[in-house]
Formats: structure tokens, C-alpha cells, sequence
């Protein structure tokens, strides 16, 4: 298993303690910002790898790490130590409330709390401990397991828990229906093909796993699973949702007449789909919940565990595995190419002006990081993006180390801003093909989605699969904002067309108090900060209206420390915006957001500055432990452990830059 880069921390200087008034309203004089960048720009450097790239723990809920668990347990293939250590990262987050949340403070969370407790259970935990006691209770005040999502009764399912009818009817004749059939998976977002291909074999095999200790978890019901007439049931999101759960009942009886030719025949399908995407120890889609449907999927299949597949498929789960001395958790996947070019970014920002820090090293970093990034462009693999745009030239970038059948164009956009500013020759190609890609996944409505072209069918999220409601990759601000600066950044003057219809989108986009939502970061402030960057490289003017209200809204929502922060819970109804503390990542978008307006000198960007400087640790670096970005709404959540120090030292950097600048515009797209 991999030992992945070690948690970021950071040490508070004793003058962090206080953050009234009266510190906020002191600015960071230039000797001060100048420590700070430096300081910040040598943590980071020290952050990258021998062969040029960076790469920081991405951490979500206990579901991932309970499904690993479990999954150990489905195979008979536990490692006491390992889940010992799981185990105790599992109790350490257990919530107040006595279940488990989606992120940090978050409020209990049923799906995941059944898993965590399974998973603890079959670690060895007596359910008479304490805390188990406080689990299971609050599992029960809130439905009982019985009431979970769909993916958790699955994983019920797998082990015997409940019957196979507790899931929706998904049959893997599926897997052979057209484009454009309605249910076909390529009307899906890439990380439900994935992890759906493998779980329809599953479903269809329905195999139970060999839990070897026994374990089960009855007592997590308030009604019998072989009582509950009820599985699927509301809240629904529209009509549809009835109507769907109509069709389900119908589905259930056809699906058994279907002939063992034809489901044989859907099996093939599934496999054919999944083989090519096996994406060596990187996994299925490169992502947890598709790699681990896949190894058991190849169990289902009686594949041996020695067989290269099924050998590669397992050691690419265990590649995702963290551990930190007493504690281990397993990631979702990982970000290096992201990573990458945001600390990219943050060092060519800290080294340039004429007070530029250590030039030439950084230089050096980042010739060694561009050439790490241009080795793994996919540039020979049509993906799935291609179902829609067969005669694109590949040319993107993963989010992960290697996923050929998925770049995603926020990555792609990133790293070729970097690529740009860098200045490389050796560049150029890279470049050209990242822009060649990035117009050709332009949506018809103007936007970008991260992996797809028009994948925004939104009757299939009324499906009773998709209760998690993130079937699909439609169009969003936060990815048609990079793609904008990217484009504008490159300043070709036949993309204006392309260009404008982004920004036409964004317009359109714009919440009613001037924010726009954040699909991949929490969450308004990440989506204003985005789009920002995005209006000025286009070359907006800074007193079009929108820019306007979009710098008042961030104005309005600064904290009395001087800071910004926003709570995950704005994804569920919460006030956009606001959080009880102020966190360096979020301050920072705030204040590269406002610069971006144009508003260098406004004191709402000294203020966030001067928080920055004052809440930087002695080692240069950043603590932030909420949670700061997201998967899914509403599901899943993520905690990048880069974000608090590349975003704080770009606000910085770019802070200190601007001082000197005549324009008083930010020059580039980032």
C-alpha cells in the first residue's frame, strides 16, 4: 500500500490567538507580506516530489474508509493491523450527534453512519462499547437502516442484510442499449459509467460475500428487512420520481424472464466496457467506489485473485490507502495533476515582480513540474467525452496520475494557464492541443462540464438509482470559468466566439445576490472567485453590473476577522457564505476574487490579507481543518490538504505584486 504525501500542519504564531477588531483592522506592512510569501513559497517548494510534480492527501467522510473494511471482509482478505488503524480514525471522527456527518461539524448522516458502524463491528468492536451504543441509537432514531441510500443497501445486500429488492431494478441489459436510449450509461456522468459498469454484474450475480467473522448488523433496523414493503419511497424531486418508481415495480417481474442468452450477452458487455478502462493501478475511472465494484465484480466472475486483472484491480484500491502512524484512512482518489498545477500557479505568482522569491530555483521547479505535466497529456485516447465529439483531437489532462479514458477540462484548463505562464517553448504543442481539446467540449449552452459534452438529461436524476441526484456532468460556472481564462489567458482572437458564449453562460448563471454557485469547491465564495478571474481575463469591464454585484456580495459576507469561510451546509439550504470561522483557503479566493474586480485597494482586501499573514504558522504553512470542497451535494465532500497553502500564498503573491503594478489589473487567468 502507498504511504501518500504526509497531512499538512501548521503551527500558530502567538499572535493567531486573537481575532477581533482591533487585529483586523491592522494592515500586513510590506516587511510582514514579504515574510510571509517567503516563507509560504519555501514550504511548498519543499512540498515537491524528486521528478517535479505535488501531490496532497485528498480526505472525504468514513464512508470510503468503512467501505475498504467491508470490502476486505467480502473478499476474506483482512488485515487485522491495517483495520485496527482504519479503526481508529473511524472513532476519532465519530460526530457528537453519535453517527457520522459528510464533513467536519457536519450533521449526522445516515448512510454513512451505518456503514461506519458496520465496518467497526467488523473490525472487532463490541457493540456494547460506548460508542457503539451511541451509533446504533442514533441510527435508529433516524429511520434505521432500512432508510439509508441505494448505495448502502447494496453494500446490505452484498452481505446478506437485506434482500436484493431493497435496491432499485437497475438489470445489466443496460449495458447494451444505444446512445440514445434514454437509460443508455452514456447519458451518465463518467463517475456513474464507472461505477455503475461493475455493479450491474454484481446485481445481476448477486453474490454474497464471504464475511468470514460473520458479521451482520441487524440491530441497526427498525423494521425486519424481510417486513419492509417500502424501499424505495420519497422524498421524490419531482413527479417524475413517482412516476419512476412505477416503472421500477414493473421492471422487477420482466427482469426475471429475461433469457440467460441475453443477460449473458449484457455480462460480456459490462466486462467489455470495464477491460479497457482497467487503467493499470490507477483503477477503473481512478476513482474508490468504481475500483472496488471492480474487484468484486472479477470475484463474482470466479476470476482468481492471481489473475493480472484482478491482481492490478486490488492493488489499485490498496494504492489509495493513508497512513499516519495510529490511524489510516483511505482516499477517494488522488490529485496530482491538480495539485500540480495549483502549486504551480502559487510558486510562478510568488516568483515574479521585481521582488520576484528565489527566481531561478523556481524556475527550476517549475521547468521540472511543466515537464512532469506534459509526460502524462493524453493525447493518444479517445475517451468517453468522444461519444459526443468523435473527430476532437484528444489533448487533456487527468485529475488523477493516469485515467486516459477521463480527463476532465478544469485540470486541462489549469495546467495549460500554467504551461502559458511558464514560458517553456517546449510548451507550445501542449498547449495547443489543450486549447484544441477545450473548445471542441464547449456544451450547446455555452458551458463546460468537467468530463462531458451535454451530459445534463436531467430526468435520469429522478431514477430511484439516483437518489444521491449526481447522475450527471452538466455545464457548470466554477469549469466554464477556467476554461475562460484559459482561452482568454491564450488571447487568440478566433476564440472570442467561443469565449463570449462562456461568458454569456456565466451572465445567465449569476445568482440573485451576485454570487455564483461552486460545484467543485465550497461553495458560492469558490464559484464568485472563479468566475471573476474568468470576467477579467475576458477582458469585462470591471463596472459591468454583475462584476459589481458579484465584489459586493464578497464584500458583505467578510468576517470581523478579516477573513472569509462558508460551511459545506450551504450546499443543503444553509446561508451562502457564511461559516463560524474564517478559513485561509476560502479568504484567499476571496481576496484573488476581488483583485480580480479590479479592487486591489479596496480595505476589504487588506483586511483578508492581514488574516492571511496573521494565521500563517512558523513553518510557513496553513491549518484549515474544515472541509473545503465537494463531490457530490448533499453526499460527499472532500477536504483538499493542498488548498490551504496554494491558495493563501497565490493571495498573497499576488497581493504583493500588485503593488507595484500600473495597471492594477491581474494579468493572467488564475
Amino acid at each position: 500500500m502507498a504511504n501518500t504525501t504526509e497531512t499538512l500542519t501548521a503551527t500558530r504564531t502567538s499572535t493567531d490567538t486573537t481575532s477581533g477588531k482591533a487585529d483586523a483592522a491592522m494592515p500586513l506592512d510590506a516587511a510582514s507580506l514579504e515574510q510571509a510569501v517567503t516563507r509560504a513559497h519555501a514550504a511548498l517548494g519543499r512540498r515537491q516530489a524528486d521528478d517535479g510534480h505535488w501531490v496532497f492527501d485528498l480526505e472525504a467522510d468514513a464512508t470510503i474508509p468503512a467501505e475498504y473494511v467491508l470490502l476486505e471482509h467480502y473478499l476474506d482478505r483482512i488485515d487485522p493491523k491495517l483495520e485496527q488503524r482504519i479503526g481508529v480514525y473511524l472513532r476519532r471522527i465519530q460526530g457528537t450527534h453519535g453517527g457520522w456527518p459528510l464533513y467536519e461539524d457536519g450533521k449526522f448522516d445516515l448512510s454513512a453512519s451505518v456503514k461506519a458502524y458496520f465496518a467497526l463491528k467488523a473490525i472487532g468492536d463490541s457493540v456494547n462499547a460506548p460508542h457503539m451504543i451511541r451509533a446504533r441509537q442514533a441510527i435508529l432514531d433516524h429511520g434505521g437502516a432500512e432508510r439509508t441510500n441505494v448505495f448502502t443497501r447494496i453494500q446490505l445486500a452484498l452481505f446478506g442484510e437485506v434482500p436484493w429488492e431493497a435496491a432499485p431494478a437497475m438489470p445489466v441489459e443496460i449495458m447494451l442499449l444505444p446512445r440514445t436510449a434514454l437509460f443508455s450509461v452514456w447519458n451518465m456522468s463518467y463517475w456513474s459509467r464507472t461505477v455503475i459498469a461493475p455493479l450491474l454484474v454484481l446485481a445481476a450475480l448477486r453474490p454474497r460475500a464471504i464475511n468470514p467473522r460473520d458479521v451482520h448488523v441487524q440491530e441497526l433496523f427498525v423494521t425486519p428487512p424481510a417486513k419492509v414493503r417500502d424501499w424505495i419511497r420519497g422524498p421524490y424531486r419531482s413527479v417524475w420520481g413517482r412516476v419512476f418508481k412505477y416503472v421500477d415495480a414493473v421492471l422487477r417481474p420482466v427482469e426475471s424472464m429475461i433469457p440467460e442468452k441475453t443477460r449473458r450477452k449484457a455480462i460480456k458487455a459490462a466486462v467489455d466496457f470495464i477491460e479497457p478502462r482497467l487503467n493499470g493501478v490507477d483503477g477503473l475511472g481512478a476513482i474508490y467506489p468504481a475500483m472496488a465494484n471492480t474487484v468484486m465484480m472479477f470475484r463474482a466472475l470466479n476470476v482468481p485473485d492471481s489473475d493480472p486483472r484482478a491482481k492490478t484491480a486490488w492493488e489499485a484500491v490498496q494504492r489509495l490507502l493513508v497512513n499516519q502512524g495510529e490511524e489510516t484512512y483511505c482516499q477517494p482518489c488522488v490529485s496530482p495533476i491538480w495539485d500540480t498545477g495549483l502549486a504551480g500557479h502559487a510558486m510562478i505568482e510568488a516568483a515574479s515582480g521585481p521582488n520576484g522569491i528565489a527566481p531561478e530555483e523556481t524556475k527550476k521547479k517549475l521547468a521540472a513540474a511543466g515537464k512532469w505535466l506534459r509526460e502524462r497529456q493524453i493525447l493518444d485516447v479517445k475517451g468517453d467525452w468522444a461519444i459526443n465529439r468523435p473527430d476532437l483531437r484528444p489533448g487533456g489532462w487527468a485529475f488523477q496520475y493516469a485515467n486516459d479514458y477521463y480527463p476532465d477540462v478544469d485540470d486541462t484548463a489549469v495546467v495549460g494557464m500554467l504551461l502559458h505562464r511558464e514560458g517553456d517553448p517546449a510548451n507550445t504543442e501542449a498547449i495547443e492541443r489543450a486549447r484544441e481539446w477545450i473548445i471542441g467540449m464547449q456544451s450547446t449552452n455555452g458551458g463546460w462540464g468537467a468530463f462531458d459534452v451535454d451530459n445534463n438529461l436531467d430526468l435520469l436524476n429522478h431514477i430511484p438509482f439516483a437518489d444521491h441526484g449526481a447522475l450527471l456532468d452538466p455545464p457548470t460556472a466554477d469549469v466554464t470559468a477556467r476554461c475562460i481564462s484559459f482561452l482568454a489567458q491564450l488571447g487568440h482572437p478566433e476564440d472570442q466566439p467561443v469565449i463570449d458564449r462562456g461568458v454569456a453562460y456565466l451572465r445567465d448563471d449569476q445568482e440573485k445576490d451576485g454570487s455564483w454557485f461552486g460545484r467543485w469547491g465550497t461553495n458560492y465564495i469558490y464559484g464568485t472567485w472563479s468566475v471573476l478571474c474568468a470576467l477579467n481575463a475576458a477582458g469585462v469591464a470591471h463596472d459591468d453590473p454583475m462584476i459589481i454585484r458579484a465584489a459586493d456580495w464578497l464584500r458583505s459576507h467578510q468576517r470581523e476577522d478579516g477573513g472569509w469561510g462558508e460551511d459545506c451546509a450551504s450546499y443543503e439550504g444553509a446561508a451562502p457564505g457564511t461559516y463560524k470561522e474564517s478559513l485561509p483557503s476560502q479568504t484567499a479566493w476571496a481576496v484573488l476574487g476581488m483583485m480580480a474586480a479590479g479592487l486591489r485597494d479596496d480595505p476589504a482586501v487588506a483586511r483578508g490579507v492581514a488574516y492571511l499573514g496573521r494565521t500563517q504558522g512558523e513553518d510557513g504553512e496553513w491549518a484549515e481543518e474544515p472541509y473545503n470542497a465537494v463531490g457530490f451535494p448533499k453526499v460527499f465532500y472532500l477536504r483538499y490538504h493542498g488548498y490551504r497553502q496554494f491558495f493563501p500564498l497565490l493571495a498573497l503573491s499576488r497581493y504583493r505584486n500588485m503593488q507595484v503594478s500600473n495597471s492594477g489589473r491581474v494579468g493572467y487567468g488564475f
